[in-house]
């Protein structure tokens, strides 16, 4: 699997406006976009993350058999686009001869795993892993473990917090120009600690540009979803692709 993102085919009509629901409402100025030189970020993390993706739908279990309780039926194409599910995968076992991964799961409860059964999924590593500081207002971009670019971004307000933990991102959009958020949007699998539905959403959160809402650069005033400058999300979606581990800290 190519770990570079390609742009992908716009998504339905219904299923982009309760995505657009979710990136936030009040519009302000625009700040200017800066990116830190890799030197002043932190030394490293992972150098890359193995991926699996669904060739049909798995049955989620607590544990690696087939007597372990259900958790969820996980589809294997995402809701919005289309495209196939791929989880990040935290750990594998071999019972009994059947190969089970340990995977992240999408949505509530936010960072669950649980186990799938290895057949039917087909394996990739990606060398790209995005951190999200809540505190500083950053996000910086790893590659093969390495901060490659930082960018300064609006993170949800003390009443609607963008949530921490370990996600990872379910889908890349490209949206209207008329739509909230635009130019791209990378849908992510965490969903808001605070608004369990968000104007006929799930409350999912996001990373997204400036077009049709704004906000300045470096304050919290968003509904949970992390705002980027428009040339830094166009710069993420040629190089994001779906499964891509996300970091939200402090």
């Amino acid at each position: 699997m190519n770990e570079h993102a390609t742009l992908r085919v716009r998504a339905p009509a219904g299923a982009r406006l309760a995505l657009v629901a979710l990136l936030g409402l009040t519009a302000a100025s625009v700040g200017t976009a800066a990116a830190a030189a890799p030197s002043a970020l932190p030394a490293r993390v992972r150098p890359s993350q193995q991926l699996v993706s669904l060739l049909r739908p798995q049955q989620a279990m607590s544990g690696p058999s087939e007597r372990s309780a259900r958790v969820r039926l996980v589809a294997s194409r995402r809701p919005l686009t289309g495209v196939r599910t791929t989880l990040p995968v935290v750990g594998q076992q071999t019972r009994q001869g059947l190969r089970w991964l340990l995977v992240r799961l999408p949505g509530r409860p936010n960072g669950r795993t649980a186990w799938i059964r290895g057949a039917g999924t087909v394996s990739s590593t990606s060398r790209w892993q995005i951190l999200v500081d809540r505190s500083s207002r950053r996000v910086t971009v790893y590659s093969s473990g390495r901060p490659v670019r930082s960018f300064r971004a609006i993170v949800g307000k003390p009443s609607t917090p963008t949530p921490r933990g370990g996600f990872f991102v379910e889908e890349v959009i490209q949206l209207r120009s008329s739509d909230v958020g635009a130019p791209y949007a990378l849908a992510l699998s965490a969903r808001s600690d605070v608004l369990q539905e968000f104007d006929g959403g799930p409350g999912q959160i996001g990373l997204h540009g400036l077009m049709n809402i704004g906000g300045v650069l470096g304050s919290a005033v968003s509904h949970g979803c992390v705002r980027l400058p428009n040339e830094a999300i166009r710069w993420l979606v040629f190089r994001i692709s779906p499964g891509v581990p996300v970091t939200i800290t402090r």
